[in-house]
C-alpha cells in the first residue's frame, strides 16, 4: 500500500531504488547532507531503474533528466539520481514518464547508467526528499540498510505543498520590491542552488518568489524553483514582500548576479593550455582558402543593460532611438555590400522590425523594465524559443537574434552603430564566437582569416566569410582562446587545421604555396564563363545551389551554367503564414530572369526536421530529422504543394524550370505529386515541366531503378545521403569529422543511383557538399555523374579541375574506389591518383 491515511501519518513512501539506505548527513554533498534540498534519505543504489514511491502525478523538471518529483496528497518527493549528474546533460537517462502523468507506486519513471554515473559523476548516491517550504514531518527513519524496490521506506505527516510555477501578471503587485537577478550558475537553477536559495530565505520573514517568462515560483520551494528552467545566464526577478523583504533580496545578491550587464550569448568554451610550436589544431570547414598571417585574439565585452530611470516615456524614446541608429547602421552597410551581405543584412532589418518583438519590449517598459532590460528580455525569449527546437540549424538563426540584442544594447550604453574595430595587419582572427556584426566591424583591409572556438558551418557568419573571399574554421576548441596575441599562424581551411608557430623553413613553404594558390584563383575565375570539357571531349554541366534571389547574379559571375538546387524554404521561413502562389511566382521569375534562360531546379519546400514553421501544425517528435518532413510534409499539406507546383509553372519562358522532390522513400509519392504537376499544367494551359527526385536516403537509392523509370532526371544529395547511410548526424560536435560522403557504403549508393539514370538515359547529378569536393570529383565523374551542383565560390575551381580530368581513368579509379574498406582508404587512393596524373 503507498498511500495511508491514518492520525499520524498521511502519506508512505516506499523505495524508488534497490540499494542502501543512508542518513542525509553521508550524502557527499553539503547541499543534501545538510538538508538544505529538503528532508529524507538517501539511497546508493545497485540496480539502474528508478520507480515511483508512492500514487501520485510526475513533475518533471524542464531538461532535469536526472532527477523528478512525485507529488502526492499536497507533498512534493524529489527523487535526484546520483551527485552533480546534471553535468552528464541527460546522457545515460532514458525517461518512463511524462510532465503531469499519473502514476502507480513502483510504476518505473526512468532508467539510468549507473557505469556512466560511478565513471562521470561524484557519486551514484540517490537522496529521496520532502521539499517544500511545508513539507510536513517525517516519522519513522531508518538507515543503513538494504532495501529492493518497493519495501517502506519511511512516512510523512504532510502540511501542506510546495507552490507550483504558475502563470502571472507581468506588473509587481503594490509594495511588492523587486530586483532583477542573472543565473550564474552553469547548469542553471538546478537542485543545489535552487536548494541554498530556499536555505538562505528560512529564517526571514518574507514572501519571495522568482519570475521569470511570464512564469512564477516560490523561492522556499526547490521544485518550484527547478521547475522554471532557468539556464546558465537567464535573467529572472525576484519580488518580495514583508518585514523582511529588503533583507532577502540582498541576501539573494550574494547568490545571483545583479543585473547590469548583458548575459553572455553562451557560456565561454573552456579555455586549454596554449599550444605548442608546430601544433595543428583542427577544425571544421565554414570558407576553403589559406592565409598566413598573426593571431589577433578577438576579446568580446558585454554591453551594459543599464537601470530603468523612472520614466516610461523616456524609456520608449530612448530604445526607439537605438532601435533607428542601428537601422541606419545597416541600411547604409546593405547598400555598400555585394548581394550575401546585403540579405543577411535585410534579415536583421526585418528583426528589427518585428512586430512581436517590439510588442514584447513595450509590455516589458510597462511593468516597469528599462530600456535595456525590455528589449534584452524581448530578445532573449524569442532566441529560448529557437533553442528549445534542441537543433544545431535553429541555434545558428538564434545568433542572429542574439546579435541585434547586442548591437542595440552597444547603442543605449553610448557606442556608435556598427563601430569598427581595429586589427594587425594580415589578422587571423581568433574568437569564442562571431556574431555576423561583429564580423563585419573588423577592420577588412587587414582581416585575413577566422578561427572561432565554436560555431556551425552552416551560420550567417560562414556564409559571409565565404562571400568575403576568408578562410575560415570553426568548432576548433578551447585551444584556439589560449593563442596569444602576435602569435604567428598559418590557417590551412582546404585541410580544416590552424598551425600555430610553423617553423621558418615551412612557413617559407607555406608562403610559397599560398600565392600559387593565389595565381591559380585568379587564372580559375578568368576561365569560369568556358565549359568545362575534361581531356576526352566530355563535358561536364556545373550548375549553382541557390538559396536566394541575392545569389543568382553573383552565382553567373562565377561560371554557374544554371542552377542545380534552389532551396524554396527562403519563401517560407520567419514568417506567420505561407507565401501565395502569385509572391511565389514573383520570386522563381526574378530568379529565372537573372538565370537568362538557363535551367532553374526548383526543389519543393523541404519543411519540418530542421526546418519547423509556426503555420504548419505539426507534432513533437522525438527525432525530427526521422519524421514528418520533406516530401512527407508537403503531401500531408497538399493545398500548400498545390501552390508552389502551379507558381512553378506559370514560370516563363516554359520549360526553363525543373521540379525537384526532396527525402523521396516511397515510388507512390511520386506518382501522387506527379498527378498534381499535371492538374496544376493543365489547368493552367502549360507544358508539364520536367519532375526529378533527390536521392538522399538508402531507400531512395535501392530503388533508383522504379524512380528512373517514372522520372525525368535524379540528383544525389549526398549531405543526407552519407548520414543516413552512415548513422551519423552531419552536425554532431564529435561525429561530424567521421562522416565522410567517401565512405564506400555511400559511393556504391551512388552507384546505383547514376546507373539506374544511364539505363534510362536520364541525368543523374550531385548537389551537395560532395560536388565541390576535389577528391570526390573525379570519383563521381567515374561513376556517371554528368552534372554536378554547388556553392558558387566553388565553381571556378572546380571547372579548372574538371578539364583536367579523363572519364576513363575516372571510371578505373572509381572502380578500386568502389572496392576500398573506408573513407580513409578512398581519400588516399584519390590522393595517390592525383599525384600520378599530376
Amino acid at each position: 500500500m503507498a498511500v495511508r491515511a491514518d492520525r499520524r501519518a498521511s502519506l508512505e513512501l516506499l523505495a524508488p531504488l534497490a540499494g542502501w539506505v543512508l542518513p542525509l548527513a553521508e550524502v557527499p554533498d553539503p547541499v543534501f547532507a545538510g538538508a538544505m534540498a529538503g528532508d529524507g534519505v538517501a539511497i546508493d543504489p545497485i540496480g539502474e531503474s528508478l520507480h515511483a514511491p508512492c500514487d501520485g502525478v510526475v513533475v518533471l523538471l524542464g531538461e532535469n533528466r536526472h532527477a523528478l518529483t512525485v507529488r502526492a496528497n499536497g507533498v512534493d518527493v524529489l527523487m535526484h539520481v546520483g551527485i552533480d549528474t546534471m553535468k552528464l546533460g541527460g546522457a545515460g537517462f532514458r525517461m518512463h514518464v511524462r510532465d503531469g502523468e499519473e502514476v502507480r507506486a513502483g510504476q518505473s519513471l526512468l532508467e539510468f547508467d549507473l557505469d556512466a554515473i560511478v565513471n562521470r559523476a561524484p557519486s551514484a548516491i540517490t537522496p529521496v526528499l520532502v521539499t517544500g517550504p511545508r513539507c510536513g514531518l517525517i516519522i519513522p527513519r531508518h538507515g543503513d540498510r538494504r532495501v529492493a524496490v518497493g519495501d517502506f521506506l519511511y512516512a510523512i505527516e504532510a502540511a501542506g505543498s510546495a507552490n507550483d510555477a504558475v502563470p502571472v501578471a507581468v506588473l509587481p503587485a503594490p509594495g511588492i520590491m523587486v530586483r532583477e537577478f542573472r543565473v550564474p550558475f552553469e547548469h542553471g537553477l538546478h537542485a543545489r542552488p535552487a536548494a541554498q536559495v530556499a536555505a538562505l530565505l528560512a529564517n526571514l520573514d518574507a514572501e519571495v518568489s522568482l519570475r521569470a517568462r511570464g512564469r512564477e515560483a516560490n523561492a522556499r520551494s526547490v521544485v518550484a524553483m527547478m521547475a522554471l528552467g532557468l539556464r546558465y545566464g537567464d535573467v529572472a526577478s525576484a519580488h518580495a514582500l514583508g518585514h523582511d523583504a529588503a533583507a532577502a533580496l540582498s541576501a539573494l545578491e550574494g547568490l545571483f548576479e545583479p543585473v547590469g550587464t548583458a548575459a553572455p550569448i553562451r557560456k565561454p568554451a573552456p579555455r586549454t593550455a596554449p599550444p605548442a610550436p608546430g601544433t595543428r589544431v583542427p577544425g571544421l570547414v565554414a570558407a576553403r582558402g589559406w592565409a598566413i598571417g598573426v593571431a589577433a585574439p578577438l576579446v568580446s565585452t558585454e554591453p551594459t543593460i543599464g537601470p530603468a530611470l523612472g520614466d516610461q516615456a523616456a524609456e520608449r524614446t530612448r530604445l526607439v532611438a537605438a532601435i533607428d541608429g542601428v537601422k541606419g547602421f545597416l541600411n547604409r552597410a546593405a547598400d555598400a555590400s555585394d548581394e550575401i551581405r546585403r540579405t543577411i543584412l535585410q534579415a536583421h532589418l526585418a528583426i528589427l522590425s518585428d512586430p512581436q518583438l517590439l510588442g514584447d519590449a513595450q509590455a516589458a517598459l510597462a511593468g516597469g523594465a528599462s530600456a535595456g532590460l525590455a528589449w534584452h528580455t524581448s530578445l532573449r525569449n524569442a532566441a529560448e524559443a529557437l533553442q528549445a527546437l534542441d537543433d544545431p540549424r535553429m541555434a545558428e538563426r538564434r545568433a542572429d537574434l542574439l546579435d541585434i540584442e547586442r548591437q542595440v544594447l552597444q547603442v543605449l550604453s553610448g557606442a556608435p552603430a556598427g563601430a569598427q574595430v581595429p586589427l594587425p595587419e594580415c589578422a587571423i582572427v581568433l574568437a569564442d564566437e562571431l556574431l555576423p556584426s561583429q564580423l563585419l566591424a573588423l577592420e577588412a583591409a587587414r582581416l585575413v582569416g577566422l578561427c572561432t572556438a565554436r560555431g556551425g558551418a552552416t551560420s550567417h557568419v560562414s556564409i559571409l566569410a565565404a562571400s568575403m573571399g576568408l578562410p575560415a574554421l570553426v568548432a576548433a576548441g578551447g585551444a584556439v582562446l589560449a593563442i596569444t596575441a602576435g602569435t604567428p599562424l598559418v590557417l590551412d581551411a582546404d585541410a580544416g587545421v590552424l598551425i600555430v608557430e610553423p617553423k621558418p623553413a615551412e612557413r617559407a613553404r607555406l608562403e610559397v604555396l599560398v600565392a600559387a594558390r593565389g595565381a591559380q584563383r585568379v587564372r580559375d575565375e578568368g576561365a569560369a564563363q568556358e565549359p568545362a570539357m575534361m581531356l576526352d571531349g566530355a563535358v561536364i554541366d556545373v550548375y549553382c545551389n541557390l538559396a536566394s534571389v541575392a545569389e543568382a547574379a553573383s552565382a553567373l559571375r562565377a561560371g554557374a551554367e544554371g542552377c542545380g538546387l534552389l532551396r524554396t524554404e527562403f519563401l517560407f521561413l520567419a514568417r506567420s503564414r505561407a507565401p501565395d502562389e502569385t509572391e511565389q511566382l514573383h520570386q522563381y521569375q526574378v530568379i529565372g530572369d537573372a538565370l537568362a534562360g538557363r535551367p532553374l531546379t526548383v526543389r519543393t519546400l523541404d519543411a519540418g526536421g530542421d526546418k519547423p514553421m509556426s503555420y504548419l501544425p505539426m507534432p513533437h517528435e522525438a527525432n525530427p530529422a526521422l519524421g514528418l518532413r520533406g516530401l512527407r510534409t508537403s503531401l500531408a499539406h497538399p493545398e500548400l504543394l498545390a501552390t508552389q507546383l502551379r507558381a512553378i509553372c506559370r514560370v516563363t519562358p516554359h520549360g526553363q524550370c525543373r521540379v525537384l522532390l526532396p527525402m523521396v522513400t516511397d515510388l507512390d509519392d511520386v506518382r501522387a505529386v506527379r498527378e498534381q504537376l499535371a492538374t496544376a499544367s493543365q489547368s493552367l494551359g502549360v507544358p508539364v515541366p520536367p519532375l526529378g527526385v533527390m536521392i538522399e536516403t538508402p531507400a531512395a537509392a535501392l530503388l533508383a531503378d522504379q524512380l528512373a523509370a517514372e522520372c525525368d532526371f535524379l540528383s544525389i544529395g549526398s549531405n543526407d545521403l552519407s548520414q543516413y547511410t552512415l548513422a551519423m548526424d552531419r552536425l554532431h560536435p564529435t561525429l561530424a569529422e567521421r562522416l565522410d560522403a567517401l565512405h564506400p557504403a555511400v559511393l556504391r549508393l551512388i552507384d546505383r543511383a547514376t546507373r539506374a539514370g544511364l539505363a534510362r538515359r536520364i541525368e543523374t547529378s550531385v548537389c551537395g557538399n560532395l560536388a565541390s569536393d576535389p577528391e570526390a570529383v573525379p570519383l563521381l565523374i567515374g561513376l556517371g555523374v554528368r552534372e554536378l551542383s554547388m556553392a558558387p565560390a566553388q565553381i571556378p575551381r572546380l571547372k579548372a579541375l574538371l578539364r583536367t580530368l579523363d572519364t576513363g581513368a575516372c571510371a578505373e579509379l572509381a572502380r578500386r574506389a568502389l572496392e576500398s574498406v573506408n573513407a580513409v582508404q578512398v581519400r588516399a587512393l584519390v590522393r595517390d591518383w592525383s599525384k600520378r596524373n599530376a
